[in-house]
């Protein structure tokens, strides 16, 4: 079998964990978290870490773009077409780069499940309690990892081979 195809169909299947996981632990906190009060999961002496928490969000980042809907799932659905396009024509040139797509589409079409099955909601449930920070979810957690890692991969690693967005062979 050739490595491309090997490559994607690792891919497509840590896509469907990585999205089954973030169902999976949604679907666990709606029935143990919705009707209680946040319950203590990670403590250090009095130092509280992370509690899980229930909220519902109807927006984005930090609540941004609340109630907007149809445009949250048109956008997820964009970028995760784009993200799908880019590991296909470009996943077999680089492990790490088909691993940063992987985690954005998984996490891309875990909150998209939310949003078109759950009311236009995302279920949220990790508050990090360390500092003042926002209640957010295994998909959110996919997507970050993800861009943080592309953005490392783009600026550091393939600015220096050019192995992905520019043809060696039309450089003069």
């Amino acid at each position: 079998m050739e490595v491309l195809n090997i490559m994607m169909i690792l891919a497509l299947i840590c896509i469907v964990l990585l999205t089954g996981v973030d169902q999976f632990i949604k679907v666990w906190a709606i029935d143990n978290l919705k009707n209680s009060n946040s319950i203590e999961f990670i403590k250090f002496g009095n130092l509280k870490v992370i509690d899980l928490t229930y909220l519902e969000n109807d927006g984005a980042v930090f609540g941004s773009f609340g109630g907007q809907r149809v445009m949250l799932v048109a956008v997820s659905i964009i970028m995760v077409l784009a993200c799908g396009y880019c590991l296909f024509k470009y996943g077999k040139k680089s492990k790490l780069f088909a691993t940063c797509l992987t985690l954005i589409i998984s996490g891309g079409i875990g909150n998209g499940i939310d949003r078109i099955f759950r009311g236009g909601r995302v279920v949220d449930y990790i508050e990090v309690k360390l500092f003042n920070f926002a209640i957010f979810n295994f998909a959110d957690i996919c997507v970050v990892i993800g861009v943080f890692l592309l953005a490392i991969y783009v600026f550091f690693i393939d600015a220096k081979t050019n192995c992905i967005f520019m043809d060696k062979k039309n450089i003069t």
